[in-house]
């Protein structure tokens, strides 16, 4: 195998689909016969303030591209997250302000680094070049694409024929992301399987703008925690790079079983040698998922906060969720007045009165379903009272703990 087989293997390894990896191949092949790097962009949206696993699964094929010696750019949608990317939306999204973008894309930074060298990323806003632009400007952009195109893509064509309202910005939505490439004479884009037209459009602007078209590299889709839909910062189902040691451990090993083989895959960083026998081993049964699946988490967590902090996050699973012991941090709450005598304590209002539920009657719909117990022994009816003694332990579900404290 040549060295430039090699190198496109490498990058094409778990990309679910290479729009033109026949150019990808040429220029890999000119790169190394001239020594000038491709200029590979990946762009995000800051809509909000956390990436997640999900994010990092395409940060990850950036790193193999700057790995390979590449000029990879980190993107910040700055400008166009203000109209909102309308991908998969069933309304408009709400637009953001200014204010409210760079509050979001400030941490971004931060949080990619975990997963690229950053000192070695072109870092770009793309306000840069789109806040400029003229009205005159717009309208050439706006007269490269039809009404029909646009109306082919998936979600605008259900809300056109469900009558439902598209606005017109959300068309400038795709232009826009399509203008980056052109700005940024983009060799390669990477993104998500569900940016595939926005992707291809940047193909035809530059095109229309006497560049050569850039190949895209499309990655899957992380599932999110709940197995269901795609990982989401705004569906609650996501793993956040953000999350800490023990909250992140947590999540991965709440994923359902049927999605613990993409996981493996994509969020995990394993040897080769290593993924293929955990992968192998859950196929073939000879592997219990249980156990595969602490290997995964503990390998993510240590990604993103080192090995220790991988090895006292499973041993924090282990104790809190498979031996049901207190956690170490369980915090500290004391009582207000009106809940002595101590003797006489209702334990809906304990519950309450820890902070371990929102109000009396979500108190009392946890105690039902014995969920609520009181130093390990469960309590199933909402109107019994008990002793608060102080160092006593309330647990509320799997994940949330107070002991009581008295003066």
């Amino acid at each position: 195998m040549s060295a430039v087989d090699e190198e496109c293997e490498s990058l094409l390894a778990d990309c679910e689909e290479c729009v033109d990896a026949l150019a990808l191949r040429a220029l890999l092949e000119r790169a190394r016969r001239e020594g000038r790097p491709l200029r590979v962009k990946l762009g995000v949206d800051p809509r909000r303030p956390d990436l997640t696993v999900g994010h990092a699964v395409v940060l990850g094929k950036l790193r193999t591209f700057q790995r390979y010696g590449h000029t990879v750019i980190f993107l910040v949608g700055d400008y166009t997250a203000r109209i909102g990317d309308p991908t998969g939306q069933d309304e408009s999204r709400p637009q953001l302000t200014a204010d409210e973008v760079r509050a979001h894309a400030r941490t971004y930074l931060e949080q990619a680094a975990r997963v690229l060298d950053v000192t070695r990323a072109e870092v770009r806003f793309n306000s840069e070049w789109l806040a400029p632009l003229s009205f005159q400007d717009v309208i050439r952009l706006a007269s490269t694409y039809t009404v029909a195109r646009m109306l082919e893509r998936e979600d605008f064509q259900r809300r056109f024929h469900e009558g439902r309202p598209i606005h017109l910005h959300e068309f400038f939505y795709p232009l826009m992301q399509g203008y980056d490439s052109v700005a940024l004479r983009a060799d390669v884009e990477l993104g998500g399987m569900d940016q595939k037209f926005n992707l291809l459009v940047g193909r035809h602007l530059q095109r229309e703008f006497g560049l050569p078209e850039q190949v895209l590299m499309l990655m899957p889709l992380l599932p999110g925690t709940d197995g269901a839909i795609k990982m989401g910062k705004s569906l609650g189902n996501a793993v956040h790079l953000t999350d800490p040691p023990a909250e992140m451990y947590g999540k991965l090993m709440s994923i359902p079983d049927t999605v613990l083989d993409p996981y493996i895959r994509l969020a995990a960083r394993f040897e080769a040698p290593e993924r293929e026998r955990l992968l192998r081993g859950l196929a073939a049964g000879t592997v219990h998922p249980r156990t595969a699946k602490a290997a995964m988490a503990r390998n993510v967590v240590a990604l993103y906060h080192g090995e220790a902090a991988a090895r006292a996050a499973e041993e924090h699973f282990e104790r809190v969720f498979q031996r049901h012991e207190a956690p170490e941090d369980a915090p500290e709450v004391r009582l207000p007045d009106e809940l002595r005598p101590f003797d006489d304590v209702r334990v809906s209002r304990l519950v309450v009165a820890l902070g371990l539920a929102r109000s009396q009657a979500d108190a009392r719909r946890l105690i039902s379903q014995g969920a609520v117990s009181l130093d390990g022994t469960v309590i199933r009816d909402p109107m019994q009272t008990v002793a608060a003694r102080s160092g006593a332990l309330v647990r509320v579900g799997k994940r949330r703990f107070a002991r009581i404290a008295l003066p």
